[in-house]
């Protein structure tokens, strides 16, 4: 398992760096302080879910996804993903969201990766 970001300040991300929009959440990256190992943190906000049984979901569901395409994310970037309402719907699916993380992440490796060279 990734470590977490914890501290406030380190939600914030850089705007020249990668990110990726989808339905049901939104990635953005910044260059890792710690070179060993990337880090990833989630925003659940009340706003988008009113009750904390739904963000506690959300954030379930996103873990789910982040373990599973683990190795899809760059060793020197951290993540933060935000998450959208949709994410609660009852037709998204577990491979769906998966899916969802894959292609994400492959979109921000790429992106990432080509200005590098």
């Amino acid at each position: 398992m990734r470590n977490t970001i914890k501290n406030h300040n380190d939600f914030i991300t850089d705007r020249n760096f990668p990110f990726s929009a989808g339905e049901l959440f939104t990635v953005r990256t910044r260059p890792t302080r710690d070179t060993s190992d990337p880090r990833y943190g989630l925003v659940v906000s009340k706003r988008n879910f009113r009750f904390a049984v739904s963000r506690n979901r959300a954030k379930r569901l996103l873990r789910d996804w982040i373990r599973f395409a683990d190795e899809y994310m760059c060793p020197d970037l951290d993540y933060v993903f935000f998450a959208h309402p949709r994410i609660l719907d009852a037709n998204i699916t577990r491979d769906m969201g998966r899916g969802e993380m894959v292609r994400a992440l492959n979109e921000i490796k790429h992106r990432y990766e080509i200005p590098k060279k």
